[in-house]
């Protein structure tokens, strides 16, 4: 639903915040289906799960977006900034 009166930067970090939760919510959900998995297939036979590798890279990465979207520190975020930065030096 468009809106004339949305503010471009605050809906880009809406998206961006929108699919980090949407992405947690997937990576809950296949982490804990790969960990049935595990159990159930015999895991007495080997002394390291396989489902913690797939947690720990995938969860580095899903830490990545999360920063990115809530910290404020994506390109556009940076460009914005910048930006600001170069205008404030002009006037000066």
């Amino acid at each position: 639903m468009e809106t004339p009166d949305r503010d471009p930067q605050l809906w880009y970090i809406a998206k961006d915040r929108a699919k980090f939760k949407a992405h947690l919510v997937t990576y809950i959900l296949v982490n804990a289906l790969l960990w049935a998995i595990w159990a159930l297939t015999g895991f007495e036979s080997v002394p390291m799960p396989w489902p913690l590798w797939v947690g720990a890279f995938w969860g580095f990465g899903l830490l990545l977006r999360g920063i990115r979207a809530y910290a404020g520190i994506g390109e556009e975020q940076q460009t914005e900034r910048e930006y600001e930065n170069l205008i404030r030096q002009r006037r000066q």
